[in-house]
């Protein structure tokens, strides 16, 4: 009964906000019916202190140990063999074949064979209790990240997740408070922020060249239908089939949340989500899968989920996920600002005022303006002259090593290269939350007709103490 009145008081709170005065000032009654949904911000418990610019101990050889080789495990194990300083020590997935197959990667790279843990639900506990590890990467499904991250770094090791690293707000926090506790690194892997434009476009802003950057763009867009299958189990169908929301939204937010500093000198205070009704996958269910009409259409996951968010600064964000309509591949990443823009797809391109720019790049500087996109070449040139120090060190080897074009290998050389040089990692156990957090938010969101929900501060109040984003160099 109790949570029926909570549930109703919820709802309640939720609709009023359509007689908000639209951010002027009304009165009292208006003004308490405009509050956003809150979300809990649980107090720091004694004795724990916060992450922001962990600096661990630096580490001659960083011993890793690989949870998950299905997917995405054997393509990090193979990258891992071109990184130097790193040991291979420990591999496990629940079946043994696949172990045996990253074993023979080690082989061909000349390397020792690593500790094989198989045939379990629980073999993953028995590699995170080695005590010669330092990090462990996990590449599993997404229901056991959090929990493999907390048990982890109890065990005295960093973690490094695959995305999306936790999928509620209570799996967030135990995530924030056991980074917190141990004093761990907890990085989320989000390769895309290591893409060659979106990196070369960050760098162009930290300069200055799009102004004050107000607004930037992002998505997963991507239709899965040639992939369901491949999902052991069908844990990614399962998912999408009970929850509303965007449940992967961290390709996106994390090349936008790195230009708009979050945590780092602004945060996300409010968000608000809606999605259309779902069609293609339950059409897909009865067609391939055979299921029946009510059944398939019994599916949480909106064909295509929004969410825009607004900052503590005024600045705003705007994230989508689809992946199941008929659209060619999109990360929709976008940076719009005072005196520029920059756009990733379906082409790359950049529109700046032509004081911004100078003879270096184009003479015909003075006359252009941001209406148009400035030439192929003119792009290619700012591109060469912006080219961010990251890709300058290992655009030539990321692209020989691969990896979504190498973004993956980039990713995982910085964590390494962070750890051995005890640096700040690049992405950090808040930008996990804040990234993460979209899941369970934009549920909140659209189950209460769209309506705005607080944005937790994951660093509980020190989101402006460091200033700007930036990459941590051992130099």
């Amino acid at each position: 009964m109790q949570k029926q009145l909570t549930t109703f008081a919820i709802l309640l709170a939720a609709i009023s906000l359509f007689s908000c005065t639209n951010g002027t000032q009304g009165t009292k009654e208006q003004d308490e019916k405009c509050q956003p949904i809150r979300t809990e911000v649980p107090e720091r418990p004694a004795g724990q202190k916060d992450v922001l610019g962990l600096a661990a101990p630096k580490l001659d050889a960083v011993r890793v140990g690989f949870i998950g080789l299905g997917m995405r495990g054997p393509g990090a194990v193979e990258r891992f063999t071109y990184i130097p300083g790193t040991k291979i020590v420990a591999l496990c997935d629940l079946h043994a074949d696949r172990v045996e197959r990253a074993q023979a990667i080690l082989d061909k790279a000349g390397l020792p064979r690593a500790a094989a843990y198989s045939g379990s639900e629980e073999a993953w506990k028995e590699l995170v209790e080695r005590d010669d590890l330092d990090l462990v990467y996990i590449a599993t499904d997404w229901k056991h990240h959090a929990e493999m991250m907390v048990y982890a770094m109890e065990q005295g090791k960093h973690v490094a997740c695959e995305v999306p690293a936790a999928m509620t707000l209570d799996e967030i926090w135990s995530v924030v408070n056991t980074a917190e506790k141990t004093q761990k690194h907890a990085m989320q892997l989000e390769n895309c922020v290591y893409d060659f434009f979106e990196l070369t476009t960050l760098n162009m802003a930290q300069q200055g060249l799009f102004g004050e950057v107000l607004h930037a763009e992002g998505a997963y867009i991507h239709n899965l239908r040639d992939f369901w299958d491949s999902y052991e189990g069908d844990w990614r169908m399962q998912y999408n089939k009970e929850f509303r929301g965007d449940v992967y939204a961290t390709h996106g937010m994390g090349p936008a949340a790195q230009v708009l500093d979050i945590h780092r000198g602004d945060k996300m205070n409010v968000l608000v989500s809606m999605d259309t009704r779902p069609v293609n996958i339950p059409e897909y269910l009865i067609e391939e899968r055979g299921m029946d009409r009510d059944s398939a259409y019994n599916f949480a996951n909106g064909q295509h989920t929004m969410t825009m968010i607004r900052t503590e600064k005024g600045k705003t964000i705007h994230i989508q996920h689809d992946v199941s309509s008929p659209r060619p591949y999109t990360r929709m990443y976008q940076v719009s600002g005072t005196k520029g823009f920059a756009n990733k797809y379906p082409n790359q391109g950049y529109a700046l005022e032509g004081e911004m720019l100078d003879e270096s790049v184009t003479p015909d500087h003075e006359n252009l303006n941001a209406h148009a996109y400035v030439s192929d070449e003119v792009r290619d040139a700012l591109m060469t002259k912006y080219k961010h120090r990251i890709h300058q060190e290992l655009e030539e080897k990321a692209k020989e090593v691969g990896g979504h074009g190498g973004m993956d290998f980039i990713m995982d050389y910085r964590l390494v290269y962070c750890l051995r040089n005890g640096l700040p990692l690049d992405m950090d156990v808040y930008d996990l939350a804040e990234w993460c957090s979209l899941a369970e938010l934009s549920r909140i969101s659209i189950e209460h007709n769209s309506a705005p929900v607080e944005v937790p501060d994951f660093t509980r109040g020190n989101w402006d103490r460091i200033q700007g984003f930036e990459h941590a160099f051992a130099d």
